[in-house]
């Protein structure tokens, strides 16, 4: 017989009362887990989103520095351009110079345009090239029929990186083919 302290449990087999209590409290159970594994499942989905947005704003990030990097690299050569020009001009115009002086101002023309090729300065080659306006400016044309093609260039064009930075400014002539 128990004693007056100790609590009885009921057998569920011999109390239906007892066995309902216990369905109610499997099926609140049941109710919960479920509430749980959904919302478990709504902040892995929301940390895999947070995770790919961290992941295309990094990129974005990156994009736009390297943009604005390449921005500010053109805009400096650019202004050498006309420096460049110049340089040329004399180095080519140098004549009955001391031949010392003649191989120093070559010498340092070849660095200086050695220096901006390899941050991505290219030489627009226009010569005898098919007329592309993308990449040669038209300032003089003789007449003709035939496909236009660059017959003089009368100021270098230079490319930046694949991106045109001046088109070369050409005479256009029109050979009849």
């Amino acid at each position: 017989m128990p004693e007056d302290n100790e609590a009885v449990e009921p057998d569920p087999i011999e109390d239906p009362a007892a066995a309902e209590a216990d369905e109610e409290v499997e099926a609140e159970v049941a109710n919960e887990l479920v509430v749980l594994q959904r919302e478990r499942d709504e902040l892995a989905d929301m940390t895999r989103r947070l995770q790919a947005d961290f992941e295309n704003y990094r990129k974005r990030v990156l994009r736009e520095q390297t943009a604005l990097v390449e921005t500010s690299t053109q805009g400096l050569i650019e202004q050498l351009l006309p420096v460049l020009d110049n340089f040329e001009l004399a180095v080519m115009n140098l004549g009955d110079v001391d031949e010392k002086l003649k191989k120093g101002l070559e010498l340092v023309y070849a660095s200086f345009l050695d220096t901006l090729e390899r941050n991505g300065l290219e030489r627009i080659d226009a010569h005898g090239a098919l007329f592309d306006p993308n990449e040669h400016e038209a300032v003089q044309q003789d007449d003709g029929d035939g496909e236009p093609h660059v017959g003089d260039v009368l100021r270098t064009g230079w490319k930046l990186k694949g991106r045109v930075v001046r088109p070369a400014m050409v005479k256009v002539t029109r050979n009849a083919g």
